[in-house]
């Protein structure tokens, strides 16, 4: 059983809910809502994003495989396909694009002051591949697809 937070839900600490139900009242995004706020539709669009999900209806499928898990991912309960489609096309774009250019900039800010202030073990992945030469290495008769080495480097 998972004992420590979801990535994603630890991804959303990051992000400073304060400005963002700022941009909300401004654009007066939550409006005659009763269930899906703002913040619910942009943890939905983000986690469609990061799951690389390519439609509404495969978005939708996907938060429904994971409701058990929503709300501790942030997002709350699940939302229908035509819930967030209103959404995406009633509520005024002008919040997620100013929030995103919030995120952004502090983002910029943080890299000039903190760029390697990181705590812990960092890991670095690669996945190219290396060929490997066959006089130093005698991996016999092994097709050439297979003479290859992938690795993982701990920094």
């Amino acid at each position: 059983m998972n004992k420590d937070k979801y990535v994603f839900a630890q991804l959303v600490q990051f992000m400073d809910r304060n400005h963002f139900n700022y941009l909300v009242r401004k654009y007066e995004g939550d409006k005659y809502v009763k269930s899906f706020s703002c913040w619910n539709q942009l943890l939905t669009m983000m986690f469609g994003q990061l799951t690389n999900r390519e439609s509404l209806r495969d978005l939708i499928v996907a938060t429904e495989a994971h409701s058990g898990k929503l709300y501790h991912l942030g997002m709350g309960k699940s939302v229908t396909r035509s819930n967030l489609s209103k959404a995406n096309e009633q509520r005024d774009y002008r919040i997620f694009e100013e929030f995103a250019y919030f995120m952004i900039d502090e983002a910029r800010r943080k890299r000039q002051t903190e760029i390697f202030k990181l705590g812990g073990s960092v890991y670095a992945f690669d996945s190219t591949t290396i060929d490997l030469c066959l006089a130093v290495f005698r991996l016999g008769e092994v097709p050439k697809q297979e003479r290859r080495y992938k690795g993982t480097y701990a920094l």
